[in-house]
């Protein structure tokens, strides 16, 4: 399950991500917002999809005006992995190298084309279960629980 959420700066992104999952037949959940409201707040929705995410180990996509603030509130939340991503070679090596489980896009920074792209490789690339990046992945959760 895909979890989505938006504010106004990523509504629009949010809602052609919704058709383009369902071309993909990719079962997703919108969060919100559900309407353009330019007095939203990226922080509402980013803890929305992020408990979601780790209430089901799932997985979540946030759009915002240029990705960061949505990736600043969703890395908040323990055992949240999001990353605010511009390239299709990082979008799969935050899958490989990181199991980044939050992908935040900026509907102001980069082309829907190119959103497509991200996500589609986002999705379908898999984390290496190597020593060392399921040891990196441990130190992460080792600094979570040092706050």
């Amino acid at each position: 399950m895909i979890y989505l959420g938006a504010d106004h700066g990523g509504f629009s992104f949010k809602e052609k991500i919704k058709e383009f999952l369902n071309e993909l037949k990719i079962e997703y959940q919108d969060l919100g917002n559900f309407k353009f409201e330019p007095g939203d707040d990226f922080t509402d929705f980013a803890l929305a999809v992020a408990n979601k995410v780790v209430e089901t180990n799932g997985q979540g996509i946030l759009t915002c005006t240029n990705g960061l603030g949505m990736c600043m509130a969703a890395n908040k939340i323990d055992g949240i992995r999001a990353v605010a991503l511009t390239t299709k070679k990082t979008a799969q090596q935050s899958r490989e190298h990181l199991d980044a489980n939050v992908l935040c896009l900026g509907e102001h920074v980069i082309s829907f084309r190119e959103a497509k792209k991200i996500i589609k490789i986002w999705l379908e690339t898999d984390f290496y279960k190597k020593d060392k990046y399921i040891n990196r992945i441990e130190k992460l959760k080792e600094i979570e629980r040092l706050k």
